[in-house]
Parts: structure tokens; C-alpha cells; sequence
């Protein structure tokens, strides 16, 4: 069962570069839909999103923490997002909780809740 996440943020393509965005960004879901068909991660979702300031799309890769953690330490994996750094603004890898791991998380945080002194 998936209870960890890694998520992939990206920025504006740097100009001149973007035949290589989008040959990186195919080879990059094939990564993933290949490791997900191996059973090396749970799953993985793509979002592209519209016209903004910030962001212009995330990848969302959901797995146990061994699962994410092989992902991090792949090959492969490691190569291609050197050349997304390469080719992309503000790459960012952030890991996450997502199902049991909530759980896990919302406990910590309120056994730190009962010892921090509260604002009346």
C-alpha cells in the first residue's frame, strides 16, 4: 500500500531548450510507467497546468518509503532530472505522505501539539 509520494514541480522551459523539455518529458513518463508496470513504484499521475506565475506542471509518484527511495537512487531516474535541471526553471523533488502515512504524520505532529505551550 502507497504511503509515501514524491512530487515533481517544474517551472517555465528555458527558452531555445524546449525540444529537449519535451523528449525529456517523454522519457520521463516512460520511466515511470515502466517502473509502475514492474511494480517499483504503486503509481503516478501527470498534471500540466495552466498559464501562471509559479509552476507549470507537477509529476506525483506514490509508493512505500522503500519504493520512493529506490526511485530516488535510480540511474536512470537521477540522469533524467539532471537534465530536467538543465532544461527547466525551479525543478524542485519533494517528498510527501499520502494514505497510512497521514496517519502516521497527523500523530507526530499532535504528540509535538501537546508539548508546545498554546497562544490563548
Amino acid at each position: 500500500m502507497a504511503d509515501r509520494t514524491l512530487v515533481i514541480t517544474w517551472g517555465a522551459v528555458v527558452r531555445g531548450r524546449e525540444e529537449g523539455a519535451l523528449d525529456n518529458f517523454e522519457a520521463v513518463v516512460g520511466l515511470y510507467a515502466r517502473m509502475q508496470q514492474e511494480g517499483r513504484i504503486t503509481g503516478f499521475d501527470v498534471a500540466l497546468l495552466a498559464p501562471n506565475a509559479t509552476m507549470d506542471g507537477f509529476m506525483q509518484l506514490s509508493g512505500s518509503a522503500e519504493q520512493i527511495g529506490a526511485v530516488r537512487e535510480d540511474a536512470d531516474f537521477q540522469r533524467l532530472m539532471t537534465e530536467a535541471s538543465l532544461i527547466v526553471d525551479d525543478l524542485c523533488l519533494i517528498d510527501g505522505y499520502i494514505g497510512e502515512g497521514i496517519n502516521s504524520q497527523m500523530a507526530m505532529f499532535r504528540d509535538a501539539v501537546a508539548k508546545a505551550p498554546q497562544l490563548a
